[in-house]
């Protein structure tokens, strides 16, 4: 059974919001801006720096940040050329809420993957 909504929590109205819900919410979302609270950051640094993440995923998270005014992209003149992705101030205002959800999830992994052993080993599941 869901526990009730908090008194204050409305939910989004419309798809836009879902939308962006979908964008942030995004395994890949979470870990870009939570490793982008340290500073800007080069392309190679940051799929370094996420585990697990493809090139090509790494640039589709970005582009899509990107569009969303939550990261900033600048290109150096340079050769090679040089990129860097910082967080907007818009992007900013996310970083306690992604870091209290990363927070949560690297606290609580080893429940979390008990819990699913103990579901997947149930007798009876379909």
């Amino acid at each position: 059974m869901d526990s009730p909504a908090p008194p204050e929590y409305e939910p989004p109205a419309g798809c836009q919001a879902r939308d962006i819900l979908d964008r942030i919410g995004d395994k890949w979302s979470l870990y870009v801006i939570s490793r982008l609270r340290e500073g800007t950051r080069r392309f190679t640094d940051l799929k370094r720096g996420v585990d697990g993440i493809s090139q090509r995923m790494l640039t589709v998270t970005l582009r899509g940040l990107e569009r969303d005014g939550i990261v900033t992209r600048t290109v150096h003149p340079v050769v090679p050329p040089r990129v860097d992705y910082a967080l907007t101030p818009l992007g900013r205002t996310l970083l306690d809420t992604v870091g209290t959800f990363v927070t949560w999830a690297e606290k609580h992994v080893g429940e979390i993957e008990n819990a699913r052993a103990a579901y997947d080993t149930r007798p009876g599941r379909v």
